[in-house]
């Protein structure tokens, strides 16, 4: 028996099993998928936003704020990419001049440090790519960009060396009380817990109903995006939003830590796991973005992909008791990768006060380091290729991803079993030809170092093959 199972592995699950690694608590998180931040935390804006949407007095609000100041720290200390470089929310008319006004004066209530609304033409000083149209914006310097599925593998390696057990490839397929403790019963089998974190994303209301009454639904609400090529990356400095609506927080102009710039989302009801682009969504992405940014190149796009919010139609998270020991992280919708550290938190101080002791361990590893070839120097590069030549040998030219790189990740707590699992933690992939050049040479190392061949490797999701032989009897793995 373990003391916390914690369902899902995204970034929500990831903190609260690094939070409840500080501790002398055994805990196992359960995801489903073969990897974690395979859901949406692989597929948003990649945003830490400063604090200045939910309305005051919620969760949202606070674990917003704590969330952010928290974020800033432990991308620090576990190296995940990174930049405060703050946000705009501007306005076309004087109804987004009062939109801006309401928003300063919740950013205020929450706590937010640093705003400021500014006039048109002081915003297009700031960025001068900005258009005529604009009348006001509101600067929100605490503002971040963050490499999201970095940030989760960070807290989930990090949990993980702390004593946590990740059961990948574990789906949860129910739930029953004992005395005192709970049954999850999994298609690996089942696993007691005394208490257990419901952190499912898009099917925490699933997860809910397994162990509570029917008190809450998910209303997916899919995004679309453009990744746009590095020659557009410094078209804006900082994030650009438009005014809120009640559809989200709009069609947002990034950089990304990356060096890219990102564009949308939209928000349209979906299927939770309808992960489909649209010609329609993303010309409404094109048409909506050039109201801010009216020079955006869409001719540099190299990428577009969707992600699906975990709404509920209730505005602040779900996150409570549903019945004894069961405890819903759920409806963590948008700022919830920046709440991630708060939530975790927060979670923790709730399941103390459920009964669970929680003693801090004497020792908490809290510190990771990546090396990243095309970040060192000349002679650095030198010193280490002489000492290890398999980060001579550039597998991704886009990026200068080295076989070495990819190597160490295979290494690493939790090593990656897929094409995009190996993109995700070195960027192996990411550049302007998406992986047309470098895919086959990383299927070739992950076949090498998995022993498997290479007709059984996937490119991201369990089932998902890479290769296959086209024969009369139909498509087989090579």
């Amino acid at each position: 028996m373990v003391d916390v199972a914690v369902v899902g592995c995204g970034v929500i699950g990831a903190a609260a099993a690094m939070e409840l690694a500080r501790y002398e608590v055994s805990v196992a998180v359960l995801e489903r998928e073969n990897d974690v931040a395979v859901g949406t935390t692989k597929a948003n804006s990649a945003i830490l936003h400063a604090g200045y949407d939910p309305k005051p007095g919620t969760l949202m609000a606070r674990l917003n704020v704590r969330g952010a100041a928290l974020a800033k720290e432990y991308c620090e200390k576990l190296d995940v990419p990174y930049k405060q470089c703050g946000s705009l929310v501007v306005a076309f008319s004087e109804k987004d001049e009062e939109t801006l006004r309401e928003l300063y004066g919740r950013g205020v209530k929450n706590g937010v440090e640093g705003l400021e609304i500014i006039s048109g033409d002081e915003a297009r000083r700031r960025e001068p790519e900005l258009a005529g149209t604009v009348r006001a914006a509101l600067w929100a310097p605490s503002a971040a960009i963050v490499s999201p599925w970095e940030m989760c593998l960070a807290f989930a390696e990090t949990a993980v060396k702390n004593g946590a057990e990740l059961r990948l490839n574990t789906a949860v397929t129910g739930l029953s009380r004992g005395d005192g403790f709970w049954t999850v019963h999994t298609d690996k089998g089942d696993i007691e817990a005394r208490y257990v974190i419901n952190a499912a994303g898009v099917d925490s209301d699933t997860v809910h109903d397994m162990a509570a009454p029917h008190s809450f639904e998910v209303k997916p609400s899919r995004g679309e995006y453009y990744l746009l090529d590095k020659s557009e990356g410094t078209r804006v400095n900082s994030v650009i939003f438009q005014c809120p609506s009640e559809k989200g927080k709009g069609v947002l102009v990034s950089p990304t830590v990356h060096g890219n710039l990102i564009v949308g989302p939209n928000a349209e009801g979906s299927d939770r796991h309808d992960l489909a682009t649209t010609a329609g969504g993303l010309e409404f992405v094109k048409e909506t973005a050039k109201l801010s940014v009216p020079g955006v190149d869409f001719s540099k796009s190299i990428r577009n992909f969707a992600g699906v919010r975990a709404n509920t139609g209730f505005d602040d998270f779900r996150i409570g008791f549903a019945a004894p020991g069961f405890l819903d992280l759920a409806g963590i919708c948008s700022p919830g990768l920046t709440s991630a550290p708060a939530i975790a938190e927060y979670a923790a101080e709730l399941l103390r006060g459920a009964g669970l002791e929680l003693r801090r361990k004497d020792e908490f590893v809290f510190f990771r380091r990546r090396l990243r070839f095309k970040e060192l120097s000349q002679e650095e590069r030198e010193d280490l290729v002489a000492m290890y030549p398999e980060y001579g040998r550039v597998i991704c030219r886009c990026e200068t991803v080295t076989e070495g790189e990819i190597l160490a990740c295979l290494r690493t707590p939790i090593p990656p079993v897929s094409v995009d699992g190996v993109k995700r933690r070195v960027n192996a992939g990411m550049g302007r030809c998406q992986g047309g050049f470098c895919a086959p040479r990383v299927v070739e190392i992950l076949s090498r170092e998995l022993g498997i061949t290479p007709g059984e490797v996937v490119q991201d999701r369990a089932g998902m093959r890479f290769l296959f032989n086209e024969t009369k009897g139909g498509g087989e793995n090579v």
